[in-house]
């Protein structure tokens, strides 16, 4: 195997790892309320734990990483989040189980936080692009089937066997990336961490950035809360579908292939602007198609809205990598990566404690308010500063469980040129 081959197949199995193991409790949520007497604003936070401790941990362990190297920081980071997984099922209270989580989700904050890092100085800015849709690729399939391995299996085996199931995966997919992963470049040392504390304040003083991380937080927050309490939507009445037939949701994430794929040839007609709020307002109506109760259009209005996030969040994504200043792109995509999943945690448990005490609708009508205000961060702190429609650039790949992470260096015509001509 190639070593490009090598790095390829190294970042996708950490990406199905990290993604799986983070987003395995969602399907089971409504088990776990039932277990431990829960509302589901309580079990949320077996998800928002874990996303919120990311978020938290993300720009530190970047920074170690330039101290100690982005391999070990990588391989740390899959192993004790298997390790976590495997105890996860073992712990006798939900306390402890949520303990456990945020320790898994500090451990998951190793991979998103460098591997783009990795990438760019393993392979070079001609073979990054690759590999990142490997990682991408890895990231997108880890997030699905961590969700639909635990939402299948829960009926047969228990939330706790559906734990050990994805935990089983992770294992698997962990050990292919310790075999597999060659070594990075040498460590910079401390010069070089204090230009990513100046790098930081650059990343935090800008407002076209400002409004990105703005629809980081608050988009990532309202779909993350969306599906939190999904589960309780469908297994509940009047729906009633089993806990199997109820994680088919999830499949609606394959949207997000196409939407953020579609994303950039969106911005190329009408600039970055405009699709950015199209989108977050279209997220807002695919929430709202969701209100009767209807199975049909619960399931088009979870489609309509997961679509747009996606394309959202790609078109964010995108804008905040292109207008990140040389020396700060890594400080940008930290700080990004880190409002991403603080809006998961936040966002994510507060729906869900809004769906638990006022019901479906009045979870609509937050989310709405959230998205709303996300497109009036971008209206105001990107005001004349849509830029050319041809000028935008949007990495490719699904967004939620790309996320950050799948930032990558941007690549001009010229240089696609020239790769194709290699």
């Amino acid at each position: 195997m190639t070593s490009t081959r090598r790095v390829k197949a190294a970042v996708a199995a950490a990406g199905i790892s990290s993604f799986a193991l983070l987003y395995a409790p969602q399907p089971v949520l409504p088990q776990l309320a039932a277990q431990y007497h829960l509302d589901p604003g309580g079990a949320a936070l077996a998800v928002s734990v874990a996303t919120g401790a990311l978020a938290i941990a993300v720009l530190p362990i970047a920074a170690l990483s330039e101290v100690i190297g982005r391999r070990p920081v990588i391989l740390t980071s899959v192993i004790a989040s298997v390790v976590f997984g495997l105890l996860l099922p073992l712990m006798p209270t939900y306390p402890a189980l949520l303990v456990l989580r945020a320790l898994q989700g500090v451990a998951i904050a190793g991979f998103p936080g460098v591997a783009a890092a990795y990438l760019a100085e393993r392979l070079g800015r001609a073979g990054v692009a690759a590999a990142v849709g490997a990682m991408i690729a890895g990231n997108t399939v880890g997030g699905m089937l961590g969700r639909l391995a635990s939402g299948f299996t829960a009926g047969q085996l228990g939330w706790r066997g559906a734990l050990f199931v994805v935990a089983g995966v992770g294992a698997v997919c962990s050990a292919i990336t310790v075999v597999t992963l060659p070594p990075g470049s040498r460590p910079r040392g401390d010069a070089q961490l204090r230009a990513v504390a100046r790098g930081l304040l650059t990343a935090v003083s800008r407002p076209v950035l400002l409004a990105q991380y703005a629809v980081a937080l608050l988009a990532m927050g309202s779909f993350v809360a969306l599906y939190n309490a999904a589960g309780f939507r469908l297994t509940g009445d009047p729906l009633n579908l089993s806990p199997a037939i109820a994680s088919l949701v999830f499949l609606a994430y394959a949207t997000g292939s196409v939407s953020s794929a579609a994303a950039g040839r969106l911005v190329a007609r009408v600039g970055r602007r405009r699709a950015l709020i199209g989108s977050l307002l279209l997220t807002a109506a695919g929430a709202a198609l969701t209100l009767p109760n209807s199975l049909p259009l619960v399931i088009a209005g979870f489609l309509v809205l997961t679509c747009a996030f996606f394309a959202a969040h790609a078109v964010a994504n995108g804008w905040a990598a292109a207008d990140a200043p040389e020396d700060a792109r890594g400080q940008v995509g930290g700080t990004y990566t880190a409002t991403y999943y603080l809006g998961s945690s936040v966002g994510g448990a507060a729906g869900a404690w809004v769906y638990g005490h006022e019901g479906w609708p009045w979870l609509i009508a937050l989310v709405a308010v959230w998205l709303v205000l996300a497109a009036a961060a971008v209206g105001a702190g990107t005001r004349g500063r849509a830029g050319r429609p041809e000028a935008a650039r949007v990495p490719v790949g699904p967004g939620l469980e790309r996320g950050p992470e799948g930032s990558f260096p941007r690549v001009t015509c010229e240089e696609r040129t020239l790769q194709r001509r290699r």
